[in-house]
Parts: C-alpha cells; sequence; structure tokens
C-alpha cells in the first residue's frame, strides 16, 4: 500500500508529457488504494463474518489477480513514456514493486487458504 501511495505520489508531482498514460497510471494506484483499504476494513471489523453470501476470499483473490494486472499494464505505460523524468520513472518504479508485492500477497493468501483447508480436511 505505501509503495502504490508513494508511486502516486511521484507521479502526481512531477511534470506530466502524456496527460492519458499518467492519469491512467494514477487512477489505477488510487483504486487499488481505495480496495486495499476497503479489504482492510472488511477485516479488522469482521464484516465478512456478517455478509457471508459474499465469497471474501474469492473477492479479495479477483481483487488482487484484476489489481495487479491492471497495476502492471499501467507500470509498463508509466515507464515508458517517462522519458527519463525522475519523478516519472520513480512512479513508475515503485508501480513495479507494487505489482511484485501484490503478486507475493495474492500467493501467500492463496498458499495459507489452501493450507488450512487441507489440514482442516484431514481432522
Amino acid at each position: 500500500q505505501i509503495s502504490l501511495l508513494v508511486g502516486f505520489i511521484s507521479v502526481n508531482n512531477s511534470s506530466w508529457t502524456d496527460y492519458s498514460a499518467y492519469s491512467y497510471f494514477q487512477i489505477v494506484t488510487m483504486c487499488d488504494l481505495v480496495m486495499i483499504l476497503f479489504f482492510y476494513i472488511v477485516h479488522i471489523f469482521r464484516i465478512y463474518r456478517k455478509l457471508t453470501c459474499v465469497s471474501w476470499p474469492l473477492a479479495e483473490f479477483l481483487h488482487y489477480l484484476i489489481g495487479t494486472i491492471l497495476l502492471l499494464i499501467a507500470s509498463i505505460v508509466a515507464a515508458s513514456k517517462s522519458y527519463n523524468l525522475t519523478g516519472l520513472v520513480a512512479g513508475a518504479t515503485f508501480g513495479f514493486l507494487a505489482t511484485i508485492l501484490c503478486v507475493l500477497s495474492m500467493w501467500s493468501s492463496y498458499k495459507v487458504s489452501c493450507i488450512t483447508q487441507s489440514t482442516s480436511k484431514y481432522h
């Protein structure tokens, strides 16, 4: 979440050369930040216990999958249009870092849920 925020601030505070590329990067990072905050709130206040009609692990997995793909695309576009401006390069770099962290988070969540399901199945 911090790398998304730093990437957003870096792109926002630099001079843009291509409005559509960087506005897309900003929209993707802000949407990812809002959705991550939403899932944190759901877990902190245990809303998932009250709303059982939603498959929360599936919703979180789909959010990370779609958000990671969009973030990777936005980071590639931002890196290709950066023209060696330091703020834009930093934003793209933190976008790539956030992509890697999202993949690791997705993998660890999936690994933990599969391990807990497989161990509970045999007990």
